[in-house]
């Protein structure tokens, strides 16, 4: 039986959760006209990770798993609306820019997190961090240069919207560390699809699109499923430190996936946002080393 408690166990399965992770940007790129089924799609989304989540919580707490939802609070349901703000933004910012920019935009999280919790927790930020922030920020802002175009521009707000929304679901972990996590994303999932239900009816759209795009939305949000899950068993016994590195693999993957010419997407990125990640990926990479005497451990459980 493999040993998780040992990090060589529990890092690569934390690189494989990155990877199921990394293929979301890949199914949503091949999603039929994907701008006009943004709420289809997250309304089968939102259902496909209540219903796993809340499987796997089954089999491994049985009926005591229900006993979480009493657990929840403010803090949790807080979370959960954050959470479920991200997955929003995050549908309306790849289908407006290039997989690149979100996913650097939500690569950026860590250092969101930090100003969050400044702001409302009262964490102290250290100079080495302020300088960390301001280089992503530098990056960031380089990323904006070829988005200054309507849409492309939509795209690269509502990926910094979603990194903030992550974010704030990390902070209600830290602001009430009792907060059953995976029920918190449980509640996400089913915010999601509540929410974008209501939109369609509003809307007077739809709720079926085609089987093909049904498909890919049940797959992504199974993705994102299994990706919680190995997240949940290896993160708990790896240091905060070396999660922020490992977590490039869903950024990394995702651009890669949709650049391979051999996958059918061939999304090349531009040369600013090319440049923008490059300060993005330093300043994560400064920020792991510089926390790296903090042995501080996150896992998500």
């Amino acid at each position: 039986m493999l040993d998780i408690k040992d990090a060589k166990v529990a890092i690569p399965i934390v690189l494989i959760a990155g990877l199921f992770w990394s293929f979301g940007p890949y199914v949503v790129r091949h999603i039929d006209e994907a701008q006009q089924v943004p709420w289809q799609y997250l309304f089968t989304r939102g259902i496909v990770i209540f219903i796993i989540l809340n499987l796997f919580l089954y089999l491994e707490e049985g009926n005591e798993f229900l006993v979480n939802y009493k657990k929840v609070g403010i803090s949790g349901l807080i979370g959960g609306v954050g959470l479920g703000i991200a997955m929003i933004s995050f549908i309306y910012s790849i289908t407006n820019t290039s997989a690149a920019v979100t996913l650097l935009c939500l690569a950026a999280m860590p250092f969101i997190t930090a100003l969050l919790g400044f702001m409302f927790l009262k964490e102290t930020i250290s100079t080495n961090v302020w300088v960390s922030i301001s280089i992503a920020a530098f990056g960031i802002m380089i990323m904006a240069i070829d988005n200054t175009g309507k849409n492309t521009f939509f795209g690269l707000i509502f990926g910094l919207l979603s990194s903030v929304g992550f974010a704030v679901f990390s902070i209600t972990l830290r602001w009430r560390k009792e907060t059953p996590k995976f029920t918190t994303v449980a509640i996400a999932g089913l915010f999601c699809c509540v929410f974008s239900g209501i939109m369609i009816i509003v809307n007077d759209l739809n709720f079926l699109s085609t089987g093909k795009n049904h498909a890919l939305f049940a797959t992504h949000g199974t993705l994102v499923c299994l990706g919680l899950i190995l997240y949940s068993i290896g993160s708990k016994h790896i240091p905060a430190a070396e999660l922020t590195l490992l977590s490039l693999t869903e950024v990394i993957g995702g651009i890669f996936w949709v650049w391979l010419p051999i996958l059918g997407v061939n999304e090349i990125p531009t040369q600013s946002t090319v440049i923008g990640g490059f300060f993005i990926f330093l300043s994560i990479i400064y920020y792991s080393l510089i926390i790296r005497t903090n042995r501080r451990f996150i896992g998500l459980n």
